[in-house]
């Protein structure tokens, strides 16, 4: 490797792009493509979403899947031009900045940052609860489910299970500090592990229907991929915004655009293979599903609320016998394979915020021996330990309705970036028909649909009924806690302004500006 890969960038930083110094060129498409997949943790986010799914749009799933992965798409069309033009790690906070200026990008960075941090906190405690029904599997003991279970603060259960949820925090962050070979030779094992898995259980799920095993035996129905069918615009939005959740992710291919080889390339090439891998897998899986056990209220039907918060562990055993342990193991190596690639999106878009004058210096340093945003991943790990840690001791309710409010993070930042892309392309809109395609048509499409939907879920969030069911003067917490991550976001930024103005004069970041990549 050159010495000029992993060099610091010490001279004051221009209007333009410029370097970290991170370590350029230590991941190739498929070290992208890996780390995007276990972003996403598809064992996780679907069990946790077909049962949800299936209750807003019964056999509608495939189609809802379908419809859900049109944004993504489309929004990965413009995300791929804007890393052609501006491979940058702070990827949304950059792009906004240049296309909308530095309060829009501030406020897309903000998004990012947030919506990662909160989710990292659920990943770690999901870890927790599937490594204890693992153990109970394995042993046979159901008790040791429960161990860690609390539902106070006075119970030992609730400081058994933060304990092992720091313990996962920590191993994910000591990886995330480490090089990037390391990140990606971990993420190799899990990931693959977790996909072979799944279209294991798929299988398996299709050859026990069809030689009569069935729960609820569904014949294959082609129909089951027209959104049309649904019964209302409310079920298809709930639907939709579920499916937007799982599909959440990607992303982190761009943020490592600064470490890619080639860089204006392989993030964007990674970001598309990413989801069209993950869309397959999601069809076959909910296609199998379908057939076995039907949308139904029964024992095993995917409407029943009781299996609804984790129903790969209620199928496996009618499924897989005395191989149901590997879908709790799938699930576990799932989010904790997750916890430990998502640290790459906040931390390098803290790394970027501070290198560019939006946050305090201290987020721009870079680990001098690992060459990875040392003190940006510290910092994203004690919040989202901190967060978690109280999260759980108040109410298992209060932390599942903030991460009801990712999905309207994700539409928000992810719609931002959306247009962020048109407008940053407006003089070349017509340059050639591919433009019209790229850096017009499908951004604003996406963009679009995301607004609509992140407005749609902020009023019908309103409502108490819209998450856990709590309520404070009787709007939904749910609306509370979106609406309040944006408006400490403003507060946050406001703040910085007015002890750094020089981001915000646009000095050190300008808007639209000739995108050059600085070298020394």
């Amino acid at each position: 490797m050159s010495s000029t890969s992993h060099e610091a960038v010490s001279d004051p930083v221009t209007t333009g792009i410029s370097r970290k110094g991170l370590s350029a060129g230590a991941v190739g498409l498929i070290g992208a493509v890996v780390i995007g997949i276990s972003c996403i943790a598809p064992a996780y986010t679907f069990t946790a979403a077909i049962g949800p799914v299936a209750s807003e749009v019964g056999a509608q799933i495939p189609a809802i899947i379908l419809v859900g992965f049109i944004p993504m798409l489309l929004v990965a069309f413009g995300y791929r031009e804007l890393n052609n033009r501006m491979p940058d790690a702070g990827t949304s906070f950059t792009w906004a900045t240049r296309a909308f200026g530095p309060w829009v990008g501030w406020m897309a960075g903000w998004g990012l940052v947030v919506a990662t941090i909160l989710v990292l906190s659920n990943l770690a405690g999901v870890a927790v609860d599937f490594l204890f029904l693992l153990l109970a599997q394995i042993t046979g003991d159901p008790a040791i489910a429960t161990v860690a279970a609390g539902t106070g603060p006075l119970d030992p259960g609730t400081w058994i299970n933060i304990g092992v949820c720091f313990l996962f925090m920590l191993g994910a962050t000591w990886i995330s500090y480490r090089d990037m070979q390391t990140t990606q030779k971990v993420q190799y094992w899990l990931v693959g592990f977790q996909l072979l898995v799944l279209v294991f259980f798929a299988v398996a799920a299709i050859v026990q229907t069809v030689s009569g095993n069935g729960f609820d035996f569904q014949p294959f129905d082609l129909n089951w991929f027209n959104p049309f069918v649904v019964s209302s615009f409310s079920a298809v939005a709930a639907g939709l915004s579920l499916s937007i959740f799982i599909f959440w992710g990607w992303d982190v291919t761009l943020t490592m655009n600064e470490e890619t080889k080639d860089p204006e390339k392989t993030p964007g090439r990674a970001a598309t293979v990413t989801v069209l891998m993950i869309v397959s897998l999601y069809l076959l899986l909910a296609v199998a599903m379908i057939m076995f056990a039907g949308t139904g209220t029964g024992e095993l039907g995917l409407g029943n609320e009781d299996i609804q918060e984790n129903v790969f562990f209620h199928l496996s055993g009618p499924i897989l016998g005395p191989l149901a342990f590997l879908v709790s193991l799938a699930v576990l190596t799932s989010s904790a394979s997750s916890l430990q690639s998502t640290f790459v999106g906040p931390a390098r878009t803290l790394l970027s915020m501070g290198h560019y004058g939006a946050l305090p210096p201290s987020f721009a340093r870079v680990s001098p021996r690992f060459f990875t945003p040392g003190y940006a991943t510290i910092v994203s790990a004690v919040v989202a330990s901190a967060f978690y840690g109280v999260m759980r001791v108040l109410s298992e309710d209060t932390l599942w309705d903030t991460i009801l409010t990712l999905g309207m993070m994700i539409c928000f930042y992810y719609g931002l970036t959306a247009f962020a892309c048109v407008w940053y392309f407006r003089r070349q809109w017509f340059d050639s028909a591919r433009n019209v395609i790229f850096t017009l048509v499908c951004p604003l499409l996406g963009g679009i649909i995301l607004a609509v939907l992140f407005f749609t879920t902020l009023i019908d969030s309103m409502d108490p009924a819209y998450g856990s069911g709590s309520e404070i003067g009787g709007i939904g917490i749910v609306f509370i806690l979106g609406i309040g991550i944006i408006v400490v976001g403003v507060v946050i930024m406001i703040v910085q302004s007015i002890r750094r103005p020089a981001f915000f004069r646009g000095e050190t970041l300008d808007v639209d500006a000739p995108p050059s990549i600085r070298r020394r």
